[in-house]
């Protein structure tokens, strides 16, 4: 049924050649994952020199790891946490303010297991601006994290949110709405 003798990469999957991609794989693994803490701007820079598209103020944890950085665009004042795995076969697009947290996996590729060469496949994963996926999370190919969602932890995430959704579990479901929070002048009709 698989015959893994049988699998080839497609031509250009990797979408830089094998020498490029092996000088990131050095480079993260020594200049990223060595560097202290503090030095977001120097893990973004090196980011962006691979091809990633990196905002402004993002926060990039020096235990993160990126397959292929060419694959993936960062938003603005976003956060990824430590252990995160960015698993870029294909696209990965993380909005504005949007937060990837600690031993996340965002899963871009999978196989085809209906096939005895048992292919490889790539599709897109977006996290919208202001989503927030927590600790642990699971994130299949073709996902779009919408706006404001919250996926809780240890969650898999097999299908789409809707925007400002607070959802958990395994299978994941919607749990309640997200709210934003007020000021306590706000409540009490005391704003001046």
């Amino acid at each position: 049924m698989q015959d893994l003798s049988q699998f080839r990469t497609p031509p250009g999957f990797r979408g830089r050649s094998v020498l490029i991609v092996q000088l990131w794989w050095l480079v993260q693994s020594t200049l990223f994952a060595c560097s202290p803490q503090f030095m977001f701007g120097w893990r973004n820079w090196l980011l962006r020199v691979f091809g990633a598209s990196i905002g402004a103020g993002v926060l990039i944890r020096p235990s993160v790891r990126v397959t292929y950085p060419w694959n993936l665009t960062i938003g603005d004042h976003s956060w990824v946490g430590d252990y995160a795995e960015l698993y870029t076969l294909g696209a990965i697009h993380i909005g504005k303010n949007a937060v990837v947290s600690q031993h996340c996996y965002l899963c871009t590729g999978s196989h085809d297991m209906t096939v005895p060469s048992f292919d490889i496949f790539a599709e897109m994963i977006t996290v919208e601006d202001e989503a927030w996926i927590a600790a642990g999370a699971f994130v299949h190919p073709g996902v779009t994290i919408a706006r404001g969602s919250v996926i809780a932890a240890k969650s898999v995430v097999r299908h789409s949110t809707e925007p400002f959704g607070v959802y958990a579990g395994s299978p994941l479901a919607w749990i309640r709405a997200r709210v934003a929070t007020v000021g306590l002048s706000d409540m009490t009709g005391d704003a001046q």
